[in-house]
């Protein structure tokens, strides 16, 4: 696999053929017949230049007079393209001079495969750790938190972990576990609580009611999304903030958590109203996004919807800004990647009101439109 791909599955087929031939011819036959067949954007040249397929792995074994083997091709796109290669492949008859049958065997999620290993070494990585009341990297970190920065501490019956400053602030952060309270810390951010469980224990929901304003900042994973509304159902919440995707806030650097939380800090200091996701204009954005992100995400793609919400295009994200110069007639553009300046421009002068994507970056100018993140609408 090219290494920009990531692989998602791996496509199995098996063959026979009435005559001897080598891995070679198979492989020939298996781009050359393919060619053209599905349209130019699904030829498996293109998908290898573009890192959506990898190395086309065969196999054969050779009687008398025939040849039989299985094909392996490892694949970074969605299901519904993977699905459209193997019914391509499945259609060959010929390889060489010689009549032949593909048939697909199985399509592997091959991250689904890894789930099991990854849950055994977490579960050794656990064991491991527990055994051990004090790590060294932990004691580093108190030493170095007993600065100017604030000090780490509990709250309540329960004895939740804590920043020494949410006790005075006027506004408090909840986050997931005792290693985002450290590196808000690290930040700069003392005033941060750890939720420490999907069940939200009685002392917060005493805190949230003592402070003006209530940040909950979770992680981007979808662990993170569900315990997001787990805390929506009891505590009252003016800001939703999220890492970024399929990122813990434990591991974000200092400056990505500033970027994050400096904007809220500064409206709270400020004195300006919180925003409220559940806004009555968010509603159709959340609507449109919520049907699009499924078969988006994790595809780097974009797609473009007029205002009944008909698809007008879906490209490679590298392609987007210039699709936009040739189109007309977009309300929404939703993408699986990060909203650029350059981006921002091309919508504007393509008419486009709304934009969607996993990360904004820094913009000197987006009037005119509306920018959300699949986090701020809580799908990522």
């Amino acid at each position: 696999m090219p290494q920009s791909g990531i692989v998602k599955y791996h496509v199995k087929l098996s063959y026979e053929v009435d005559g001897l031939v080598e891995r070679a011819d198979i492989i020939g036959a298996i781009f050359g017949q393919t060619e053209g067949l599905l349209g130019p954007e699904m030829n498996l040249n293109e998908l290898q230049r573009v890192s959506k397929v990898g190395r086309i792995e065969v196999n054969a074994q050779s009687t008398a007079n025939t040849t039989s083997g299985d094909a392996l091709i490892p694949m970074s796109t969605d299901i519904d393209t993977c699905a459209l290669i193997a019914a391509g492949i499945e259609s060959i008859d010929k390889v060489g001079p010689f009549d032949c049958k593909f048939r697909l065997d199985t399509i592997d999620d091959v991250r689904a495969a890894k789930k099991e290993d990854i849950v055994r070494r977490a579960k050794e990585i656990k064991q491991k750790w527990a055994t051990k009341t004090v790590s060294e990297g932990e004691s580093m970190l108190n030493d170095v938190h007993q600065g100017d920065a604030g000090k780490l501490a509990t709250y309540g019956p329960s004895k939740l972990t804590c920043s020494s400053g949410v006790f005075d602030s006027n506004w408090v952060i909840l986050v997931e576990g005792r290693a985002d309270v450290i590196n808000l810390l690290r930040a700069g951010y003392d005033n941060s609580l750890a939720i420490e469980g999907a069940k939200i224990d009685e002392s917060i929901k005493e805190l949230c009611s003592e402070k003006d304003t209530v940040v909950a900042f979770l992680d981007g994973d979808r662990a993170g999304g569900f315990i997001l509304k787990e805390l929506k159902s009891v505590v009252s919440l003016d800001y939703e903030l999220r890492a970024d995707n399929d990122v813990e806030v434990e591991e974000l650097t200092p400056q990505r958590i500033d970027e994050i939380l400096s904007p809220v800090a500064n409206e709270i200091k400020s004195g300006k109203p919180t925003p409220s996701l559940k806004s009555e204009d968010d509603k159709p954005i959340l609507d449109v996004a919520s049907k699009i992100f499924p078969n988006l995400n994790e595809t780097l793609e974009a797609v473009a919807l007029d205002s009944d919400q008909n698809e007008i295009f879906k490209v490679p994200i590298s392609e987007v800004v210039s699709k936009l110069s040739t189109q007309s007639g977009i309300k929404y553009l939703l993408l699986d990647g990060i909203i650029t300046q350059r981006l921002v421009e091309g919508a504007r002068n393509a008419g486009i009101e709304c934009v969607i994507g996993h990360r904004i970056a820094k913009l000197s100018n987006s009037d005119g439109m509306t920018l959300k993140t699949f986090s701020d609408l809580g799908l990522a």
